[in-house]
Parts: structure tokens; sequence; C-alpha cells
């Protein structure tokens, strides 16, 4: 919604900007990414010379200087693109690892890291899942040892975008012996020191376009002056950090979800059974306006979220609300989506079963529905 009170005029010509390169340099590239199960590198630097990958970042670095709102707009326009993978890998930047740099970061990494990642010259990942620690952060095994004015880094990270192809990435570790949300640091390792590789490539249902790792850190020698944040707090860091991710799915998830609505009733519009449209018949008329509903509705919630932040807030109960509920109406419109096309959808042909395939990620990445319900639950 183009015209909802949380965008002003700088936001519209924001998003017309957005919407222009996405459908011209992006969206016409979507089978072939997909099939080569990876979008070019290129991409990033092209958005950073537009100014895309900071719209909300410090100027001293590169950034655009604008608020949260502005990178609400790029969540929801870059789902044009019709590749989840791309939008995830691109999010994972702006809103995963751009703002943990800035935020926690020396003078010195915001600018060996945050101002070339801004610029699209070096790409980021974030390094939390663990085969056996995912969503339970403080259960975390990869350890840090100290060693004079270096770190030792040993253990292992599952589930990474971008991990393939980056330059460097933030590592959440523990000081051996610790427990819990106590001893964890978050550090920056570049790819190429030793010590640390990219296990494995991993073959992933949906957002195939996106390149997902497993990567190792064997005796990974990291200076201090990598170290992100105080010692100890890198726990509180990433549950900070968590917050701005988990709107960027709720949102990224209601936009995929328009777009698989909108293509859906010019489906069954144009679908003919038993000698008229599809769509002439009640009950799919009544679904798809049941859809169209629970998509307002999770689009004004995210909304509601994006201006609470906008203004300074971390509402953490309203943040996993619109999370769960916007990845949640997402895969129900691409599973409803999917039957409307019948036979058709399952064909891979159809572009329908991969936002299917792709919309049901956001209900697992970020925080699973179930870790949703038990922070909402809390507050209650």
């Amino acid at each position: 919604m183009e015209d909802h009170p949380i965008f002003n005029e700088e936001h519209k010509a924001i998003r017309k900007s957005i919407r222009e390169f996405v459908e011209k340099e992006l969206a016409p590239y979507a089978e072939e990414w997909e099939e080569n199960e990876e979008f070019p590198s290129s991409v990033f630097q092209r958005m950073g010379e537009l100014g895309f990958l900071g719209l909300h970042m410090p100027e001293e670095y590169g950034g655009q200087g604008g608020d949260y709102v502005s990178g609400i707009i790029l969540a929801e326009e870059m789902m044009r693109s019709n590749s989840g993978g791309l939008v995830m890998a691109v999010g994972v930047v702006t809103d995963m690892v751009s703002p943990l740099l800035n935020k926690v970061g020396s003078e010195d990494i915001k600018k060996r890291f945050l101002a070339p990642t801004l610029a699209g010259e070096k790409i980021g990942c974030l390094g939390i899942t663990e085969p056996d620690a995912g969503s339970d952060v403080a259960s975390i095994r990869t350890t840090a040892q100290k060693d004079g004015d270096n770190w030792i880094i040993n253990g292992q990270k599952i589930f990474i975008t971008n991990g393939n192809r980056a330059d460097y990435a933030i590592i959440v570790a523990r000081e051996p012996g610790s427990e819990g949300p106590q001893g964890v640091t978050l550090f920056v390792l570049e790819t190429d020191d030793p010590g640390f590789s990219v296990s494995r490539k991993l073959d992933k249902v949906g957002m195939r376009s996106s390149d997902t790792a497993e990567l190792a850190f064997q005796d990974c020698v990291v200076p201090d002056a990598n170290r992100l944040g105080e010692v100890g707090q890198g726990f509180y860091n990433i549950m900070w950090e968590l917050q701005p991710e988990r709107l960027f799915g709720a949102i990224s998830s209601v936009a995929g979800a328009q777009r698989t609505l909108d293509a859906t009733l010019l489906y069954v519009k144009e679908r003919k059974q038993f000698g008229r449209p599809i769509f002439k018949f009640q009950a799919i008329r009544h679904r798809l306006a049941e859809l169209a509903t629970e998509i307002e509705a999770a689009r004004q919630l995210s909304y509601y979220v994006a201006s609470k932040i906008n203004m300074g807030e971390f509402p953490a109960k309203e943040i996993s609300m619109a999370k769960l509920y916007a990845s949640r109406v997402s895969f129900k419109v691409a599973d409803e989506a999917l039957q409307f096309h019948g036979g058709y959808g399952y064909m891979m042909e159809y572009p329908i079963q991969r936002a299917w395939r792709d919309s049901r990620l956001a209900r697992i990445g970020g925080g699973t529905d179930e870790v949703m319900l038990e922070i909402i639950s809390r507050s209650l």
C-alpha cells in the first residue's frame, strides 16, 4: 500500500527508483538464476552503486542516511524480482550484517567492513546456526579462546545464507566451558583466513537462487581488532539483531503473498472449467476474498511494527507477532494458489510452484513459528 500514512513523498521516490531497477535489471533473469542455483555477485555491486544497500545506514560510511521505513520499501520492492533467494541474500546484508556492524562495531570495523559492504564491494554473512543449535542461540558450541592479541576459533555453522560467496562472516562463538548466554562474543572472520573453510554448499528445497553453506573453523586465528562488540555481550547483540531480521521477513512475506495472489487472480479469471472462468464460482471467489483479507491484516500489523521501530522502539512481542502471522499467511496463500492452479500449479514451468517452495522457509528462518509463539506467550 504505497499510500499508507507511514510513507512520505521521499519514500515514494525511493520506491519508484527501486521498482524500476528491480523490474529492469533483476526480474528478467529470475528463471536463469533459479536454474543456475545462484545469482551473480554483481547484483550486490550494482545495488551498492545505486545506494540501495545502505538506505537506512549512516552517510559517513556510504549509506543514504534514511529512516527505517526506507528499508521496508526495499524489502517490498525486491519481491518484484520473482526470486525469493535473491531477496533473502540481500536481506542478510541490509538487515542482519550491516545493522550489527553499525551498532556494535568499532570505528575500524566500520571502515574495513561496513563501508565496503554498503558500496557492494564486500559481501557478508551471519553465522549463528549450528547442527545442534538454531533458534536456541544460547546453546551454540563454536568456541573462541583468547590467545594474546588473537582469538582461536573452532567449530562449525550451518544454513548460512551467502556463506559460499561471502568475503567475511560475523560469527557467534563462546568461551570454552561457558554455558547459556554467558561468555558469548561476536567476531568478524574474513573468509580467506587460515582455518576458515566452506564445508559444502547446501541443496535446498526452495530459495534456490541464493547460496547457502556449511562453514567450518579449525584453529582459525582472528585478531582482537576483529572482535565485534564487547566480550561476553554477543548473545544480547544477536537478540537485538534478530528483531529487524524478523520484520524484514514479515514485510517480504506480505509482499510475496500479494504478488502470488495477484498472479492467481489473473489465472482464475482466464482458466475455464464447466464452461466459465473458475473465478465465477462462489467457492473460489470467497476463498480468494479470505486470503486478500489475511494479507491486508498481515500488512497492517507489519507496518504498525515498522512505524514503532522507526520511532526508535524494538517491540519484541509485536515483531514476533508480525513475523509469525505474515509468514503463515504467505505460505497459506501460496498453498491455496497452487490448489487453484490445479495440476498446472505442480508443474515446474509455472512460477506458482516456486512461490510455494520459497514461502515455506519464512516459518523457519529467523526464528521458527514455535519460538515466535514462545516469545509472544511470555509477554501475555
